[in-house]
């Protein structure tokens, strides 16, 4: 996926470019400054840790708060029969553990939407079947590297990350210049406090 991005940058005219990501969309960022150092020249990664940091020290208390990192892993169909049974319940399990009102009735119609589609099901299980394999695989293969680029890692403050890790020192283990701060929400803090992030970003991302 980082590949990919990179690409379409590229056909779009930007050789170099900053780049944030929230959750899994951070992971991709992630990669992708690793694989193209040369052309993010900033990132910043919402509400996560490193994919490998995860299963390498992976506790019962992360496996509690993050259970589906081990379900969406099993092999198919098992979590997408599971999920496809029950999508609308699935959703409202996942979606909320946010602040009353963060995620809008429009925005949780288009998720199901999307989510009765079983191709989008078994899509999002293939993700964390990757981060399971063949991302631990090319991130055991760099071990020896860090993101070159300055980071700004943020994370919400009512969200496991923030009481599971320290996240910004788990960042600078990866990373060589590395900015951090919780702000005041949930996993799902870029739906609540929108505002806050988007000040983050002007001040860590020049105009």
């Amino acid at each position: 996926m980082a590949q990919d991005q990179v690409e379409v940058m590229s056909r779009l005219g930007f050789d170099r470019f900053f780049v944030a990501g929230h959750d899994r969309g951070g992971r991709v960022a992630h990669r992708m400054a690793l694989d193209h150092p040369h052309r993010v020249t900033k990132l910043a990664v919402l509400d996560i840790v490193p994919t490998h940091r995860l299963y390498r020290d992976s506790t019962r208390d992360f496996a509690t708060a993050y259970f589906w990192w081990y379900f969406l892993i099993q092999p198919a169909p098992l979590p997408e029969t599971l999920i496809g049974n029950s999508v609308e319940f699935w959703l409202s399990e996942k979606l909320g553990k946010s602040a009353p009102g963060a995620i809008t009735s429009a925005a949780f119609t288009e998720y199901l939407r999307c989510f009765r589609n079983p191709d989008t099901i078994h899509a999002s299980c293939e993700d964390y079947r990757a981060a399971a394999s063949i991302d631990l695989v090319h991130d055991d293969a760099d071990m020896d590297r860090k993101i070159e680029c300055p980071l700004l890692a943020l994370w919400g403050e009512h969200a496991p990350m923030h009481r599971l890790y320290d996240v910004a020192a788990t960042w600078r283990e990866r990373a060589t210049s590395v900015t951090g701060k919780s702000l005041p929400g949930t996993h799902y803090f870029v739906e609540e406090i929108p505002g806050l992030i988007a000040t983050e970003f002007r001040r860590f991302f020049p105009s």
